[in-house]
């Protein structure tokens, strides 16, 4: 009985190394995974905003790179994802494509030139009445101005001087 257990024993051992000494056989997953970080954006102030007309989407015309402010949300393309935040310094989340607001993609080609009489707002003011700005459609009526003629300007509304709330 020892003989045939040191036997079964010695049998199994040689089948162990023999597996791990020869090359594998089967199916092989090779998987790359590369993880391009958005790079940092802080700001040491809230950023003054310009709505970009007609998209009632808004943006910080001094921040070199594309970051904007559409209903309640900043949003930022980055190395061909989009990403998303609730604050303007993040933290920043990459969305799926499916989710990027239709507005965003359909921006003017040249939104960031700033047509005369469209003043910065502060972003308290923006994060305040988009919602309202937005429903009322009140960049629609300053395009066209009080009185039929040219715009009067994006930075004033409802009431409010030229320096709103922060």
């Amino acid at each position: 009985m020892k003989r045939s257990l040191f036997n079964i024993f010695g049998v199994g051992t040689m089948f162990l190394v023999f597996g791990l000494l020869s090359p594998a056989r089967g199916n092989a997953e090779v998987n790359v995974n590369i993880n391009i970080p958005l790079p940092s954006l802080v700001f040491s102030a809230p950023p003054a905003m310009i709505v970009i007309p007609g998209a009632y989407v808004y943006y910080p015309p001094e921040v070199e790179v594309d970051i904007f402010f559409y209903h309640g949300y900043w949003y930022r393309p980055h190395g061909g994802a989009w990403y998303r935040a609730n604050g303007y310094n993040g933290p920043w989340r990459a969305i799926d494509q499916r989710r990027i607001p239709p507005a965003l993609i359909d921006l003017p080609p040249h939104y960031r030139h700033v047509p005369p009489g469209h003043e910065r707002m502060p972003y308290g003011q923006v994060k305040k009445n988009w919602r309202t700005w937005e429903k009322e459609r009140h960049w629609d009526k300053h395009e066209q101005g009080e009185h039929g003629g040219p715009g009067q300007g994006h930075g004033r509304g409802h009431g409010e001087g030229k320096h709103g709330d922060n």
